[in-house]
């Protein structure tokens, strides 16, 4: 398997991938699809993010009731779907901090 960023994912899913690859040196088959997984899950919660953006967070219904939007559970979904995948990895997302002691 190529440590190359698979083309379907987004450019923002792509340089994630580049610097997780550079920075963990990632290169076993089980991480790259894990990290592929993630990365798709990724680009899920975003396309989710910008059609929540356009439409708002909540909708009206058939009958005019207004109800939150559909897909604010396909973003929390894949939100924690990608953050599990860092986690399989054990990846941080950020360095720890100091405790000042």
């Amino acid at each position: 398997m190529s440590n190359r960023a698979p083309r379907h994912l987004s450019i923002d899913a792509r340089k994630i991938w580049r610097e997780i690859i550079d920075e963990y040196e990632i290169d076993d088959p089980a991480g790259l699809k894990i990290l592929r997984v993630a990365l798709e899950a990724y680009d899920r919660a975003q396309a989710a993010r910008e059609t929540i953006d356009r439409d708002g967070m909540a909708i009206l219904d058939k009958f005019g009731q207004v109800k939150p939007h559909p897909l604010l559970a396909a973003e929390r979904d894949n939100r924690a779907a990608f953050l599990a995948g860092l986690k399989a990895l054990n990846l941080d997302l950020e360095p720890l901090r100091d405790r000042g002691r």
